[in-house]
Order: structure tokens, then sequence, then C-alpha cells
């Protein structure tokens, strides 16, 4: 088991987490770290619990009940806390991801809809609210892609959508040790390139034009900050708001884009490889949520085993969707920006 208490295998998992009462015990001291607070009357102390009811507790002062689920991305659920956490779990700790259909038939879900509702209620707690801008100290590569299917049509036709990308390029320090699971490994073997990518920030996007670039650089850049980008015109106002702005027009040119932006077309091109390998294709309407557990899973890499807990922290402060909401598109996915109007479009 990994030294801060994340079971790190599937049979640990299985071990800490064995009921439905061992996850809602785990649960509350999530929710009330020191001791339990009642919603209504705030009285503290050790409430009444109910055997068959584990996600329930009574205060013993005004007998309110207050559920634990209540105001997370499991709100009134009907499905068993263990399905919860092992969603969880398996969202945030396999290195390709998880479908939807692969947790229905893992958990032996009946219903296809539930395992999809649950694998988006948890997105929604992927998005930290206020998180910090990426940057300051650290350059950073700003680029945009389009994702989405093959084109159709004729010229200057296509089912795509923009993807703005913006990641730090960090330098590795010999003998700088990264936490990777359960042990410390060294960041810099001889085979490994001295910078590699930090943090990222991906948004859905209508176009690229200039007030849609600089919106996004503005939400979730550090002023000051060096931003690497190509010779895109949407760019040239970086300068004058307040970044170190390092344009390079790349003409096509594969060898001038791999050493002046090779971050951030590696993310690019990872996040393609696993929409089409672990989704096989999304709806435009729903990429947002699967650009945002993308960034999730990869600002998280060097922790695998802790990103379990945080997806629950961060859900304990989230409203979810509803499955009304995803299925009408009337679902606003979160992101670290305003929302880009609603593309209707499906890809694969």
């Amino acid at each position: 088991m990994d030294p801060r208490g994340f079971p790190t295998t599937l049979p640990e998992f299985q071990r800490v987490f064995p009921t439905d009462q061992a996850c809602a015990t785990y649960l509350e001291k999530l929710r009330w770290p020191d001791q339990f607070v009642c919603a209504k009357c705030k009285q503290m102390g050790e409430p009444y619990r109910f055997a068959a009811r584990p996600q329930v507790l009574r205060c013993r002062a005004c007998r309110a009940d207050t559920s634990l689920t209540r105001g997370t991305v499991m709100d009134h659920t009907h499905t068993p806390l263990s399905v919860w956490f092992w969603a969880a779990y398996l969202q945030t700790t396999q290195t390709p991801g998880e479908s939807a259909t692969q947790f229905q038939r893992q958990l032996g879900l009946t219903r296809y809809e539930t395992a999809y509702q649950i694998m988006h209620k948890l997105r929604a707690g992927m998005v930290r609210p206020n998180r910090d801008e990426i940057g300051g100290e650290h350059a950073v590569e700003l680029d945009e892609t389009l994702v989405g299917g093959k084109t159709k049509g004729g010229a200057g036709v296509h089912h795509k959508v923009y993807v703005i990308g913006a990641v730090e390029c960090r330098q590795r320090k010999a003998g700088e040790a990264i936490a990777d699971g359960a042990e410390l490994r060294e960041t810099r073997p001889k085979h490994r390139r001295a910078t590699y990518a930090g943090r990222v920030r991906l948004l859905v996007a209508s176009d690229r034009q200039a007030s849609t670039c600089e919106d996004f650089a503005r939400s979730n850049l550090v002023r000051g900050t060096v931003i690497k980008t190509d010779g895109w015109q949407g760019y040239n106002a970086l300068g004058s708001m307040g970044y170190a702005h390092a344009p390079v027009v790349l003409r096509g040119d594969s060898d001038l884009a791999d050493a002046h932006l090779p971050l951030i077309h590696l993310v690019f091109s990872l996040i393609k490889t696993w929409l089409a390998g672990t989704h096989h294709g999304v709806s435009i309407k729903h990429l947002q949520a699967y650009c945002n557990e993308y960034t999730f899973r990869f600002n998280r890499r060097f922790y695998p085993m802790t990103s379990f807990n945080s997806l629950l922290g961060l859900g304990a402060k989230t409203i979810p969707p509803t499955y009304e909401g995803l299925y009408s598109g009337g679902w606003h996915h979160p992101a670290a920006q305003r929302q880009s109007p609603q593309l209707e479009m499906p890809f694969q």
C-alpha cells in the first residue's frame, strides 16, 4: 500500500473498501475530517447511525437526517456507494482511462445509462473551482488543434471542433525525485529529456479567433509568463496583454514545430489517441468533459493513486449533471473559462 494510505492495487482496494459501510466511513471522514456537523442546527458530535442506511447520519440534537452524498456528485443516487468508489478508482488509476462500456461490464451493471451517468458525474468533479493559473516561472506552449471525424462534403467542410491547449515546459533537475505510486524514482535517467510537460489546460472552442485565444490566455496563464506559439495572428496581442510572447512562424516545417512546440503537440496527439482508442469517439457536446478528465489525469500522472481521493474531495463541492441534462444537451460541462457556444454536430 502507498505510504499515504491509498491502495495501489485492486486487491488492496477491495480490502480497504469491501462494503458500502466502509465506503460511507471513508466519505464521512472526507466531508467532516474532525467531527460530524449537522447541516440544519450546526451541532457537532457523534450522530445516530443506521446499519441498513450507512449513507444517512441523524443529528442527536435536532434529529435531522443528513445524507453523506448530499451536495456531492453522488447526490440522490440509488447506486451503491461501493460502485461509485470502484468507478472513481478505475477512472483515475487506469492508464488508458475507463469507458462506460468497460465499466458496465466490469461491475456487472444492467444498464449502460447508469455507467454512462456515473462516469460523467465524476468528470464534473474533476474541475476544481478557481483553480490556479499555470506558467509563471515556467514557460508555456500555447496552440490549438482540430479534433473530430473525417471531412465530409466539399472543400472546407468538416465535422471537427477546435481545442485550445496550453502546457507548462518544466526542467528536470539532476537528483530530483518525484513520487510515482508508492515509490520515489529518479526523474531524469540518461535517456530522458531535460524538459518535460507540467500542468495542462484545455478548452473546446467554436473558433480560434483572436478574442477566443486571448480569453483563454487571460483565464489560464499567469501574467508575465513566457508563451511560445506559432505565427497564428490570433496570438499577436499576447505581448501587449502582459505576457512575454515568443512566436515562431512554422510554415509547415515539422522539424521546426518539433523544436519550438514539442510538448503541446504531444498533448494533442495523446488526447486524440485516447479519445479514439478508449472511447471510440465522443460527441462534441460532451468533448469538454473528456478534456477535463484528460487534464485531471495528466496533471496528476506522477501521483496516480492519490487522484482517487482528489476526485472524491472535489466531487463533494460539485453540482453534478442530471440524466436529462446529459442526454438533452442542456448540461454545460464546466471549463476553465467561459463556455463556448454549444455545438451539436456529432463526430467520431
